[in-house]
């Protein structure tokens, strides 16, 4: 491009400083680079001597373009649209006249211009040089925040004459995002320029932030003005400032970054982590602390090989070799930047196309004319499209696009000095595609992290639920954004951050933190346990105690007492009750198919036998008082022993029941995971309950009548008359059962099973103790009662 005014001169002491020391230039490569060099964008100047470098070694190359070589002209472009149009114009005329399609150049035209200072320049020169197919290669948009690539510029039907030398940084997302779950940071701020690639990238991270659970604080676009004087309201950045995030992600260009310059020195960049899309190529006043500001960030490049031979150049390139060009005083020499190493490899990609040109030409056997340029610019087209080579460095360059290739990242991180020097110390990288080197590698013990931090900085719009808890979003907020709140009654998190917890197996329960399930113990009532042993002691007692009493009766039969209650009723009730309290022992214990076949069905049927038999007495007492009195009936009744049927009737009615009990759906052994915290409760499931409570019904009517039949007879002549002492026997067992009823449905586990052996002993003691106690004390204590002397005694005043 044509000098801009005020800088004239810089152009005629470049031109004079690259161009004296070759003496033909066959081939003219057009050499475009940003002004104005010495204020914002100096390293532009570096850009200069990596294309002066690349040109001397294709020069000195005996094998690529032998006798052939390479010429430039370098000019400046201020970053106008309007000036891009009239220079480009001024250029291709070789003076100011603009006269259409003349121009006035003695030397051989340039083949290819290279070009790089952003999307919009390179797109505007194409405009004049697709008249005329010239090659355009773009070497970078070198822009501060952003890559090289842009997906515009690669419509061949728009521009089909211009070539990008980056590749797509589509995987610059997946970069950052892998960097940011590295560390932990779920809540971070964007800010983009306000442009079609801004848009690209914001769209691109915006997905990949859904999927990998990452959060948006804000996004914040940065507008761009003509001017670097321009900037927007400082009150508009308030918003951003006083975000909760500590990692920042920035990608923007050149212009956006200098318009908004308060972000920088006022603002945001102090006490937080910015992620950049690449290295800054720019220097500021010491006053304005933009890149100072920035310490402790992260830069992401695309890796680049170490170019053999550059470092040695940048260091003999001194003033004292140039004296007319006073730039060098200002220079970085030796950091290879990002857009150095694409302007090296873009001069290699023209040389190699060139060198193909030539070897068609010689085996065509074309001769060379003297009055022509040796190679018409189109004429790069087809070779340009298609070449590929491994420059010095060892890496792959093409020029063909279709082919995507794994990309690779370098990680720097930002460090700067109180001096004003910075450093881009290199920290990690980053590898896309398959392959041994896939992901992210970083060295965190080289990382300064800004000077607000410590130690590693935490980015989270909510902190992390630990385990034991689970996440709660809020609405209305972003899904970073939650409340932690405990599982549930038995369920667990073993992580942080989990979204449900997790419910334990039945066999198992949460520990008291739930973080983890534990194996329910299997509990039961056990013989081994103190409730088991204290109710089996009680039944063991009882029983012993029972076959003493039926011993006493045994031993006394042919006494008053005995005979006068029907001793083999009162027999018939001690084996029921020894046989009740025994049964017990089939609630004690580890349940089996054969325990839990048996318990219920034995306890109905004894209790039964029980039961009728206390019927039974009850009958045969009011018999006895009936048949006193004129008439035969009751005295027949009486002599036949009818109240005796009422045992067999009775227990066949409740062995119905339980066959059928049996038969439909019969008690097995189940458990209970749930009723006893950390426990699994080994039980005998009743099967059915309609059965169950049927056998329960019919026991439960029995024993209401049996109670009021002795009810009614309780006022009955008293010597030796037991129907006072049935009445309250029947009045105990009554009142332990309704009880338990309510009680056994409010426990669980083994003490619904501990209150029911109770209410077995209990109400088998109320019977043993209301019927055969007083007989007891007569037998053995007052031996004189019972005798016939005694009965008569009783009897005689009290007849009715």
């Amino acid at each position: 491009m044509s000098e801009f005014d005020g800088y004239s001169d810089y152009r005629q002491n470049v031109e004079t400083t690259w161009l004296c020391g070759c003496t033909e230039f066959p081939v003219l490569i057009h050499f475009c680079v940003s002004a104005p060099l010495l204020r914002w964008l100096w390293k532009n100047y570096q850009y200069v001597l990596a294309f002066y470098f690349a040109i001397q070694e294709i020069n000195k190359d005996h094998h690529l373009l032998p006798n052939k070589s390479l010429g430039f002209q370098l000019y400046n472009a201020l970053a106008s649209n309007s000036l891009t149009l009239l220079n480009a114009l001024y250029w291709l005329a070789g003076d100011h006249s603009l006269t259409p399609n003349y121009s006035c150049q003695t030397r051989s035209k340039s083949v290819v211009a290279l070009a790089g200072i952003s999307p919009v320049f390179s797109a505007e020169m194409g405009t004049i040089l697709e008249l005329y197919k010239i090659p355009q290669v773009m070497l970078a948009f070198f822009q501060l925040t952003y890559g090289p690539f842009d997906s515009t510029l690669n419509d061949k039907k728009q521009f089909p004459s211009l070539y990008q030398m980056a590749t797509s940084d589509s995987s610059l997302v997946h970069a950052m995002i892998s960097l940011l779950l590295h560390f932990g940071w779920t809540w971070v701020g964007l800010l983009v320029s306000d442009d079609v690639k801004g848009e690209q990238f914001n769209q691109a991270i915006r997905a990949e932030m859904v999927k990998s659970g990452v959060c948006l604080a804000f996004t914040f676009k940065l507008h761009e003005t003509r001017t670097v004087y321009e900037t927007i309201g400082i009150a508009s950045l308030y918003d951003v400032s006083i975000s909760s995030a500590n990692v920042y992600i920035l990608y923007s260009n050149i212009r956006s970054i200098f318009t908004n310059e308060h972000l920088g020195v006022y603002y945001l960049t102090l006490g937080k982590v910015w992620l950049m899309t690449a290295k800054w190529d720019i220097v500021v006043d010491e006053t304005q602390h933009m890149l100072h500001s920035f310490h402790g960030g992260f830069s992401f490049s695309p890796h680049k090989g170490k170019i053999p031979g550059l470092n040695t150049f940048l260091k003999t390139v001194n003033p004292s070799r140039y004296p007319e060009d006073f730039h060098f005083r200002h220079i970085d020499m030796l950091t290879m930047s990002d857009s150095s190493y694409l302007v090296y490899n873009a001069v290699y990609a023209v040389a190699h196309a060139l060198h193909r040109v030539f070897l068609e030409t010689i085996e065509m056997g074309f001769l060379e004319d003297a009055a022509q340029p040796l190679i018409l610019p189109w004429q790069l087209h087809p070779l340009l499209r298609t070449t590929q080579f491994t420059n010095n460095a060892g890496d792959h360059v093409s020029l063909h696009k279709a082919t995507p290739r794994q990309a690779h990242y370098d990680i720097h991180n930002i460090v700067n000095f109180p001096a004003g020097l910075q450093i881009m110390v290199n920290i990690g990288k980053f590898s896309s595609g398959s392959g041994r080197d896939q992901g992210l590698v970083i060295k965190e013990d080289m990382i300064e992290w800004p000077v607000a931090f410590k130690e590693t900085p935490t980015s989270v719009c909510s902190q992390s639920c630990g385990p034991g808890f689970r996440k709660m979003p809020e609405e209305g907020r972003a899904v970073c954004c939650y409340s932690c709140v405990s599982c549930a009654e038995g369920e667990i998190s073993n992580q942080t951050d989990a979204e449900q917890c997790i419910q334990c197996p039945e066999q198992e329960y949460p520990n008291t933190e739930r973080t983890h399930c534990l194996p329910k113990l299997v509990t039961f009532l056990a013989f081994e346990d103190f409730l088991g042993m204290a109710l089996a002691c009680m039944a063991l007692v009882l029983t012993l105690l029972t076959v003493m009493v039926l011993g006493i009766f045994v031993r006394y039969q042919d006494t008053p007492i005995v005979k006068a209650n029907n001793h083999t009723l009162s027999y018939m009730l001690l084996i029921s009750l020894l046989l009740c309290f025994l049964c017990s022992f089939l609630f004690i214990g580890r349940p089996n198919t054969a325990t839990c076949l048996l318990r219920q069905i034995t306890f109905a049927l004894v209790f039964t036998l029980a039961v009728s038999a206390v019927l039974a007495k009850t009958i045969t007492v009011v018999l006895a008082f009936k048949a006193m009195k004129p008439g035969r009936t009751m005295r027949r009744l009486l002599v036949s022993g009818a109240p005796n049927a009422v045992i067999p009737i009775c227990f066949l009615i409740q062995l119905t029941l339980c066959g059928f009990w049996l038969a439909t759906s019969p008690p097995f052994v189940d458990t209970d995971a749930h009723s006893e915290h950390g426990h699994i409760i080994l039980l005998c499931n009743e099967g059915s309950i309609t059965a169950f409570y049927s056998v329960l019904g019919f026991l439960g009517s029995l024993a209401l009548g049996t109670f009021t039949v002795a009810f009614l007879a309780r006022k009955l002549p008293d010597a030796f008359n037991e129907a006072k002492f049935l009445t309250f026997s029947m009045l105990v067992f009554c009142s332990v059962w309704v009880t338990f009823l309510p009680v056994y449905h409010s426990t669980k586990g083994k003490v619904m099973v501990a209150v029911e052996v109770f209410s077995i002993l209990a109400s088998g003691v109320g019977l043993l103790c209301c019927i055969f106690v007083p007989k007891c004390y007569i037998i053995l204590i007052k031996p004189e009662k019972n005798s016939l002397k005694s009965l008569k005694k009783k009897v005689g005043p009290k007849r009715v």
